[in-house]
């Protein structure tokens, strides 16, 4: 790494500064986190990786906005003063029973001029996101429910909203510690054992030779326990986020079952419940 120019110094010195709090004082409209990335890449990279780890990719749970809890109010990242509400509107689709809605989110009071808060809009029918930088009123449609069971879960629970707290510059840094779990090589091999190994403790030690065996079905009993894990590839990628955000040490699990006659099943989950 080369050194700093005294400019950069001086630079990073008033910022640390005014992030530690000093500069309320100095009414300087800015945080050292906004202005990060605007510094030379040998100060802002290693301070901004440092900052921001995985866990700043988990949303924090504000609240329900329904049409019949009139709004809600919170602290966002950004914006000290937020407010939403809910109006459930006529559907533009061809299906007119359906309807949709219009939430109003209403932004105020941003702790600088640089800053920006991102939200995750949720039902158990679809999830939704988007980016707020100016203090005003804004506005997400939607323009039809997808089905019947939507609309009336809505009418009785409303729509979810998650604040990324982190914003979006540090969720994007975030990903830096997660994109490389989905890569199918050995590289992304390690990067999933490194994770769990970091974020959790787990070890993944390589056994020794042979790595297959055969096992004899009449050393298996029912309620034996079957505990996969895929350190590998897309779905390990995926079962390595499972592990660290449930606490489980297993991606995937099954259980032995013997019947009466001694036939040896596996019983496992994860199929989706289909409509009758």
């Amino acid at each position: 790494m080369s050194p700093l120019s005294p400019a950069s110094r001086l630079s990073l010195i008033f910022l640390c500064l005014v992030g530690l709090g000093l500069g309320h004082a100095l009414k300087v409209p800015f945080k050292v986190k906004d202005l990060l990335p605007a510094l030379p890449h040998q100060v802002s990279w290693p301070v901004l990786n440092n900052l921001h780890s995985a866990a700043d990719l988990l949303p924090y749970f504000i609240g329900s906005v329904s049409p019949n809890n009139g709004s809600i109010e919170w602290k966002g990242a950004c914006f000290y003063g937020n407010e939403a509400r809910l109006e459930l509107t006529q559907s533009n689709r061809n299906d007119p029973d359906l309807g949709g809605g219009v939430l109003y989110l209403k932004t105020s009071e941003a702790h600088s001029w640089t800053c920006m808060d991102l939200y995750v809009f949720a039902t158990p029918y679809r999830i939704t996101w988007d980016y707020y930088f100016t203090a005003r009123e804004h506005t997400l449609t939607f323009d039809s429910w997808e089905e019947s069971a939507e609309m009336e879960y809505v009418k009785q629970h409303g729509v979810s909203v998650f604040l990324m707290p982190s914003g979006m510059l540090g969720t994007l840094l975030s990903l830096v510690d997660v994109l490389p779990l989905f890569s199918n090589t050995v590289w992304g091999q390690n990067a999933n054992i490194a994770f769990l190994k970091k974020h959790m403790g787990a070890a993944f030690e390589k056994r020794p030779k042979p790595w297959v065996t055969t096992i004899n079905p009449e050393d298996v009993h029912s309620g034996d326990f079957l505990a996969v894990s895929k350190i590998r590839g897309r779905w390990g990628g995926f079962e390595t986020l499972e592990k660290w955000v449930t606490g489980a040490f297993a991606g995937h699990t099954a259980v032995c079952l013997k019947d009466e006659e001694g036939n040896l099943w596996v019983g496992e989950s994860g199929h989706e419940n289909e409509k009758v």
